[in-house]
C-alpha cells in the first residue's frame, strides 16, 4: 500500500485496484503537488465540514464517480448535489471494498461557507483505516484527547496522520502526546505550513516522536511512504 500526501491534509492511498483521497483541498492551496484533475479515485473519505478539508470533493466526485464517506450531515450535503454517499457518525465502523474504516471522535468544529453563510456539517472525526492488513489514522484537526489512549489500545496504528500546525489543531507537543498515546509505529505530519497562522517545523515534530518510540516520517508534498 501507497500513501502520498499531497499538501495540508490531504493524502492519497493506492492499494490494488483502489484510489482513495482523504480530506481533498488542492485548489487554492499553495502547498498542493497536485489539481483536482489529476486525481483519479474511487472513494473521498472527509474528516470534517471545514473548507480547508472539504476543498474539491464535489469535483473530484463528479468526475470519478466516487463515493464521499464523511459523517450524516455531510453526507447529506453531497447527496442533495447527486453525488454517491456513505454516511458514518463517531464510533460506527463499516466494510468497503477497499477494507475497514471506523470513525473515531474528534475535538474542534466543523462548518462550511456557503453563498448564505456558514452552514454546521456536524460532529468532526478522526477515521480508523484498514486496508491490507495495515491501519491508517487520520485524526482530521482534532485537540489532544484523552481518549486517544482507547484508540491505541484498541487498534495497532502503522501510521498516524496528525496536524501540527497548533492554533487551530494541536502544536507539536501534543501531536508528541498523541504518538505515545496511540502507540503508533510512525507519524506522518499534516496541516502546517499552508498559511503562517499555522508554520510548524515538522522536522522538530519528527525528531520529538522518535525520541518517545514513533517513526516521526515528514513528508514533503508529493512524496510517499510505503506501508
Amino acid at each position: 500500500m501507497k500513501l502520498t500526501y499531497l499538501g495540508h491534509s490531504c493524502i492519497f492511498i493506492e492499494s490494488g485496484e483502489h484510489r482513495i483521497i482523504i480530506d481533498p483541498f488542492l485548489t487554492g492551496n499553495e502547498t498542493a503537488s497536485a489539481k483536482a484533475s489529476d486525481i483519479k479515485c474511487d472513494f473521498i473519505l472527509l474528516t470534517h465540514g471545514h473548507d480547508d478539508h472539504i476543498g474539491d470533493t464535489a469535483d473530484i466526485a463528479r468526475a470519478n464517480d466516487a463515493t464521499i464517506v464523511g459523517n450524516f450531515e455531510i453526507s447529506e450535503y453531497f447527496a442533495a448535489q447527486g453525488l454517491k454517499v456513505h454516511g458514518m457518525n463517531p464510533g460506527g465502523a463499516h466494510d468497503f471494498p477497499f477494507g475497514r474504516i471506523k470513525m473515531t471522535i474528534a475535538h474542534h468544529s466543523s462548518s462550511l461557507g456557503t453563498e448564505k453563510g456558514r452552514i454546521y456539517m456536524g460532529n468532526p472525526g478522526g477515521l480508523l483505516i484498514t486496508i491490507d492488513g495495515k491501519t491508517i489514522y487520520h485524526a482530521g484537526d482534532t485537540a489532544l484527547f484523552l481518549d486517544m489512549k482507547l484508540i491505541g489500545e484498541t487498534s495497532q496504528i502503522d501510521v498516524a496522520l496528525l496536524p501540527i500546525g497548533d492554533n487551530f489543531t494541536m502544536g507539536i507537543d501534543d501531536a508528541v502526546k498523541a504518538c505515545e498515546f496511540l502507540k503508533a509505529r510512525q507519524a506522518v505530519p499534516i496541516h502546517y505550513n499552508t498559511w503562517p497562522i499555522i508554520a510548524a517545523d515538522p522536522h522538530e515534530f519528527a525528531r520529538k516522536a522518535t525520541a518517545v518510540g514513533c517513526d516521526g516520517k515528514p513528508l514533503k508534498p508529493g512524496e510517499s511512504l510505503e506501508i
